[in-house]
């Protein structure tokens, strides 16, 4: 007997379901080999652990959630007002678009809270099932998407700047946009496909139902693997080692590749550090799916305890990126002074508190300078976006 690994009494079989059902909260992590876990007769797991993981996970993600919705909607307040006065930066778009998908990520956060809080039971019925898992699904991959995108266009604004002077690329970013959009929706296919609800001992779990096999969760897993870290991992390093490398050696002083080198760690080592122990749990699942690691008490140990406070910390993504990619920006921060300043400052004669309407986002002062010496006096302001 394993006794209550998660919560309640049962043979390890059936530890295994609930198992799954944890994982089942980040819809990427479960399978439906009940026998596979046969070996693990011997688990003295105590249940104050697994009640302890679920109350520090239900209060991360009402923490991220109520600081994501903030801080995106507060994106989505500076943003709109800026695009509803003049065409919007290639940057800009991306931002925003970001904005919505960690925007609809963090909304899906109150189910699986509730999911958790009630031992991962699945109260909403069968269509909520498939709309909230597959709006999870949908999000993360965009979110990811437009990071590596923003970290492409960053490169490329830069380098012609350099070279060439300003260029605009909003038609051409309008159709990048569209088709991360349609990525992420082919990348979240099989999840819209297989996510039902499934009766698992006794329990009404929301969870993705793959053929029998191991094959196909290995294959999804392998792909959230690859497509959702390891390539925009890669594009993002390549393209942020470049976009240093060209302000070395152009840049006059020192102070401003610091400083920009200070910005890029930043973005790279946040993107890193929230998704890689995510991903690290997940592709131990792929090598143990496929037969290459042995399934052992330390596999259980890390699904059932680390994996969840893992997704915890790739959900905590969405509420840092509206930091990390708009207030790291020196005119965004001065428009957000002017905004509070204005707001709580009365007008004159009146007594009553101004509300002038806040332009976040004027025309970058990059692109109304054309000679060489005074583009590279504001690399800075454009790199730090």
């Amino acid at each position: 007997k394993a006794k209550g690994g998660l919560g309640r009494d049962s043979s390890v079989p059936e530890r295994m379901t609930e198992l799954r059902s944890l994982n089942a909260t980040s819809p990427w992590n479960w399978s439906a080999e009940e026998n596979r876990f046969r070996d693990l007769d011997e688990l003295d797991v105590p249940p104050e652990g697994s009640v302890n993981v679920r109350i520090l996970v239900c209060a991360v993600y009402a923490l991220v959630c109520v600081t994501g919705l903030a801080g995106n909607l507060l994106v989505f307040v500076l943003m709109t007002t800026r695009m509803s006065r003049r065409k919007p930066s290639s940057v800009n778009l991306l931002v925003f678009n970001l904005a919505v998908t960690d925007f609809q990520f963090v909304l899906t956060l109150p189910f699986w809270a509730a999911e958790t809080a009630l031992d991962f039971s699945w109260p909403f019925g069968d269509a909520m099932c498939k709309i909230v898992l597959s709006v999870t699904v949908v999000n993360m991959y965009a979110s990811v998407f437009f990071l590596t995108a923003m970290g492409v266009t960053r490169y490329l604004a830069v380098t012609s700047a350099l070279q060439r002077g300003p260029r605009r690329w909003g038609c051409a970013v309008r159709w990048v946009v569209a088709a991360l959009w349609v990525c992420a929706l082919l990348a979240a296919l099989p999840t819209v496909i297989f996510s039902a609800v499934r009766t698992v001992s006794g329990e009404r779990l929301c969870l993705l139902s793959f053929p029998a096999g191991p094959s196909w969760l290995a294959l999804h897993h392998l792909q959230k693997v690859l497509v959702a870290f390891l390539i925009p991992m890669l594009v993002l390093t390549v393209c942020y080692l470049l976009l240093l490398r060209s302000l070395r050696l152009r840049s006059r002083q020192r102070r401003r590749s610091s400083t920009v080198t200070r910005s890029v760690t930043i973005v790279v080592l946040s993107f890193f550090v929230c998704w890689m122990p995510n991903q690290a749990i997940t592709f131990w699942g792929v090598l143990e799916k496929l037969h290459w690691v042995r399934l052992d008490k330390n596999y259980y140990f890390v699904h059932t305890y680390v994996h969840p406070l893992s997704v915890c910390l790739a959900y905590t993504n969405s509420c840092l990126n509206p930091l990390l990619y708009c207030l790291l920006r020196p005119d965004f921060r001065e428009k957000m002074r002017e905004l509070f300043w204005r707001r709580l400052s009365p007008a004159p004669g009146t007594g009553v508190a101004a509300s002038t309407p806040l332009r976040p986002f004027d025309h970058h002062p990059f692109m109304r300078v054309h000679t060489p010496e005074a583009r590279e006096q504001i690399l800075i302001s454009l790199t730090a976006c």
